[in-house]
C-alpha cells in the first residue's frame, strides 16, 4: 500500500528535473509513496495547502521558511533539488565583453510576481562584487511574460528571467544571454521541500524514503545524456523546442545545477547572507537551526552497497 505525498509547487521547471524523472521511473512508487504535485496560483497558496493538509511538502524558495522562522508558522526544509539559481541575464551587447559592472547606472527589468528569490539574488551577486545595488535601477513589480515582451520592445536595457525562457528568447530577438548563473554564479540552495512545523517521526521516514528516489532520479539525469530521456523533456515542456530542450539540459548537468537531495551547507550560509541583505531575516540563520538533516543521514545510511 503507497502513502500519499502531494507536492504543492511554485512552479513547473526544468531545474526541477529530477523529480519527475524519479516519478517518471517508478522510484517514488518503489518507496511506497503515491507522489502527485499541484502548483497553485498565486504561488503562496502552497501555504495554504500545507496549512491545509492537503500537501505534505512545498517546493520553492528557502527564504520563505527563514523568513517566517521565529515570526510566525515554523516551516522547515529537509531536501534540494536544485543546487544553483537558473536565472539568466539577458541584454542587448556582447556576451564575450560582459561585467556585472555594466549594470551600474542601467536599468534591469525582473519579475515580482512569483515571491522574492530573483531580486534578492541579483542584489546579493551585486554584493559579493562589491557593486551598490542603488546604482542599479529595478523594474520588477510586473509579471515575468510582460516584461520579456516590454524588453523586446526596448524598455529596459537587462532582463533577469529565467534561463531556458532567457535562450528561447535570445533564439528568436535581436538580444543575447550575457551571463548564465547555473553557470556562473555559484552553488545555492535555490529550490528545496520544506514541510509546515518541526516533522514527527512518521513524516521523518516519508521525507526519507522521499530523499532516497529524488536521489535516484538526479543520479539518472546526472548518469545520461538528455537526449537517451528527450521523450520525457517533450511531455514535460511540450512548448519548448526539444533541441533546446536536450541542450539546456546537458547545460544544467555540466554546470552542477542537480548534484544531491541534501541541502548544501556552504550554499546555504552563502544564501542566508543574501536573505539578511534583502531584510526578510534580522541575521543569517544557522543551518542546524532551520533544517532537518535528519532524513539526509537516514538515507545516507540505508544505502545499499
Amino acid at each position: 500500500m503507497t502513502q500519499p505525498f502531494r507536492i504543492a509547487a511554485t512552479g513547473h521547471s526544468l531545474n526541477y528535473l529530477p523529480e519527475y524523472m524519479a516519478a517518471h521511473r517508478g522510484y517514488f512508487e518503489h518507496e511506497g509513496l503515491a507522489v502527485d504535485a499541484v502548483v497553485p496560483s498565486p504561488w503562496d497558496l502552497v501555504l495554504t495547502e500545507l496549512a491545509a493538509g492537503t500537501s505534505q511538502a512545498a517546493l520553492g524558495g528557502i527564504w520563505v521558511p527563514s523568513m517566517y522562522f521565529g515570526r510566525s508558522s515554523r516551516y522547515t526544509p529537509f531536501a534540494q533539488v536544485a543546487n544553483r539559481a537558473p536565472l539568466a541575464l539577458v541584454g542587448r551587447g556582447d556576451p564575450a565583453s560582459f561585467s556585472l559592472t555594466d549594470l551600474v547606472g542601467g536599468t534591469v527589468l525582473m519579475k515580482g510576481s512569483n515571491g522574492a528569490s530573483v531580486g534578492l539574488y541579483l542584489k546579493m551577486l551585486l554584493a559579493e562584487n562589491d557593486i551598490d545595488a542603488r546604482d542599479v535601477r529595478f523594474i520588477q513589480d510586473l509579471d515575468g511574460a510582460m516584461l520579456s515582451e516590454l524588453f523586446v520592445g526596448g524598455m529596459g536595457d537587462y532582463l533577469l528571467i529565467d534561463y531556458p525562457n532567457a535562450s528561447k528568447l535570445a533564439g528568436s530577438h535581436d538580444v543575447a544571454v550575457v551571463r548564465a548563473f547555473a553557470e556562473a554564479g555559484g552553488d545555492i540552495p535555490w529550490s528545496v521541500y520544506y514541510t509546515l512545523r518541526e516533522p514527527t517521526d512518521e513524516q521523518r521516514d516519508l521525507h526519507t524514503r522521499f530523499f532516497r528516489a529524488l536521489g535516484r532520479g538526479m543520479a539518472d539525469v546526472l548518469d545520461a545524456p538528455a537526449d537517451t530521456y528527450a521523450d520525457l523533456l517533450t511531455s514535460l515542456f511540450p512548448k519548448f523546442d526539444i533541441g533546446l530542450l536536450v541542450a539546456l539540459t546537458d547545460q544544467y548537468r555540466t554546470w552542477g545545477m542537480w548534484t544531491t537531495p541534501e541541502i548544501n551547507r556552504a550554499g546555504y550560509d552563502r544564501w542566508q547572507a543574501g536573505i539578511a541583505l534583502g531584510g526578510l531575516v534580522s541575521q543569517p540563520l544557522g543551518y542546524d537551526v532551520l533544517i532537518d538533516s535528519v532524513p539526509a543521514t537516514r538515507a545516507s545510511r540505508e544505502v545499499t552497497p
